[in-house]
Parts: C-alpha cells; structure tokens; sequence
C-alpha cells in the first residue's frame, strides 16, 4: 500500500502529544517509528485486498462464480483448500450460500451443504440444513449425519451429540454399529469410528462425564470394544459405588478376555488395582490375576511394578530386573540408531 505525503502527515497529527521531556530529536524518532509500525500492521490487510481484487478481475472466477453448478464450486474449493487461497475460499463460500435459496428439494440441500463442508464453511453448512427438516425415514438420517459432521467441523459439541441422539432413536446401542468419518488418510480413504464413542466424547467435552458414561456402557457388541468403553465408563464415572465399579470391570475383563486382548486386560487390571475403593479382598484377587497374566504374555515389566510391593518378594524382583531389557542392549530400541562397528 502507498502512502503520499498527505496520508503520512494525517498519520502524525494522529499521533498523542509527546511529553515535552524528550528532546526534539527523541520526539521525532518516536513519531517515526509509531508510523512505520502502523505501516507495517496495515501491509497484511492490503495483501489480502489485492489477492481479493486479482481473484475477483479473473474472467474464469467471475464465469464460476456466476453459472457454475454446485459440482464445479465444490471441485474449486477443494483446490482453494489445497493452495490455502483464503480470499478464493471466501468468495467460493458466499456463492454456495446463495446459489440456491430455500425452498430446494432435500437432494440439492444435502449437496449443498456437503459443497459447504468442503469449502471449510461447517457454519455455513448448518444454515443451510436448517432449512429443512426431513420426516423420519432414510433421508433425514443422511441429513442427520450431515448434520453431524457440520457441527463436528465446528467444534459445536451440543449440536454433534444432539445429532447423534436423534439418529440413535432411543436405542443408543445402535450407534456402535454406525461408522461415521472423522477425517482422512493420506491415500484419501476415510477414516471412521463408531458413533457411539463420538457421542460419548461429545459429551465428555461438554463436562457431561456421567451422561458419557452412561452412553458407554450402553455398548452390547461382544468384543475389546465394548471391554474398552466399560472401562473408559468406570474412569468416567467416579460416583459409582465400588460394588457396581467393580461389576462393570469384571465384565470388561470378561469382554476382553474372550477377544485375546491381553493387553487391554492387563490395563483393567491395573485399573481395578488402583481404584480407591476397592476392597482388599478385591485388591488380592486383581493382584493375583495381574500376575499371572504377566507370565502369561511375558510381561516383566508388569510383573516388576506389582512384585516391587511385596518385601517377601526381592529375589524375584532381581530375577525380574535383569529381564527388563536395556534400551542399549541387542533388540533395544536405542540400538538401532548406533553406527556398525567400522569394518577392520
């Protein structure tokens, strides 16, 4: 951006009095240097202004912008995204708001909005949902789910979770069977989880540890899964009496169990170990699994952390830490970065 002499002066008479301690020349360095910072705040602005203007004189955005179908503005924010071009995004954005005004059939909403989400518009992508509201039946749940993924873009929690408990019908274990996309992988296919655990995050974003909890623990799927949202629930749920805690974990184990997910019953284990109201009747039985589970799958380490309690138990200690295997030492994880020894 160009200033003429008449911006500059109009710039210093803006300009606060200078106290009258400073010498002429102080006072003058301090004018200067107000103004090339005001300068320089104002040069990002222009930029974006110019980036605005350019895009806007071009014949080809202008003929886009004007009789392009939603299949052309889509692609065309998909490659604004790519460039980060956020003058192109905004103008693309604006388009997509108007190009069909209300009424449209729920075919051209949903595209429409779908348009929006691929211009990094998930707001604008809500106001346009909002002007139907499909009857029960397969199209409102595509509308519904479009919903939802509009609100997850946004980051509107209560929005989200409202969605997803209106797709679950009052039957929340459903929603363990609905995949829904969470973003991308580098080779572009779509990366899913099971609505369920989205709608308990959701909620466990909103401070509703209880509610998620209790989504949770609606999970009926056999399977680590449902082991895993039993235990997440207990973690969740800290008002729980230690009987029902327990309860919940013992069928968590028994879930993981069944899948050979030894791991996963290793970490209820040490879960139900380090509840505070466990019983130490409850406390022995956990123990005494936990080790033998560390036999099982050769955990050492695990054992190492229970045995380290136990004064009766120093020789095994020993024999444990000298099976605890160095990161320096062959197989390490450190090893590998080494240099070969140098050939003779």
């Amino acid at each position: 951006m160009k200033r003429g002499a008449g911006g500059c002066q109009a710039l210093f008479l803006d300009m606060p009095a200078i106290p009258t301690p400073f010498s002429p020349r102080a006072r003058l360095f301090l004018i200067f240097g107000a103004a090339l910072v005001g300068l320089m705040a104002a040069a990002p602005a222009a930029e974006a202004q110019a980036k605005t203007r350019a895009a806007s004189a071009d014949p080809a955005l202008i003929a886009l912008l004007r009789d392009g179908d939603l299949n052309a503005l889509d692609a065309a924010c998909v490659n604004a995204v790519r460039r980060s071009d956020g003058p192109l995004l905004s103008q693309l954005q604006q388009r997509l708001l108007t190009i069909h005004p209300a009424p449209q059939p729920l075919v051209v909403v949903l595209a429409n909005a779908h348009s929006l989400l691929s211009c990094q518009a998930p707001d604008g992508a809500l106001q346009v949902l909002a002007r139907v509201g499909p009857a029960p039946g397969a199209e409102r749940t595509q509308w519904l789910v479009l919903q939802w993924r509009a609100a997850q873009a946004g980051l509107h929690h209560q929005l989200a979770a409202d969605a997803l408990l209106r797709l679950a019908a009052g039957n929340l274990g459903q929603l363990a069977l609905l995949e829904l996309p969470v973003g991308e992988r580098q080779d572009g296919t779509p990366i899913n989880r099971p609505a369920l655990d989205l709608l308990a995050g959701h909620l466990e974003s909103l401070g509703q540890w209880q509610r998620a909890a209790e989504v949770l623990v609606s999970s009926a799927q056999p399977g680590a899964a449902t082991a895993a949202r039993l235990a997440k629930a207990v973690a969740l749920s800290g008002a729980l009496p230690a009987l029902e805690q327990d309860r919940l974990l013992e069928l968590a184990l028994e879930q993981a169990a069944s899948s050979g997910s030894w791991g996963l019953v290793a970490e209820i284990l040490d879960q139900q170990l380090a509840l505070a109201g466990s019983t130490p009747e409850q406390v022995a039985r956990a123990t005494e699994r936990r080790l033998r589970l560390s036999s099982r799958i050769d955990d050492a380490y695990g054992e190492w952390m229970l045995q380290r309690r136990d004064p009766a138990a120093l020789s095994r200690q020993g024999d444990l830490e000298r099976q605890l295997r160095s990161p320096r030492a062959p197989g390490g994880h450190a090893a590998a970065a080494q240099s070969p020894d140098p050939q003779p």
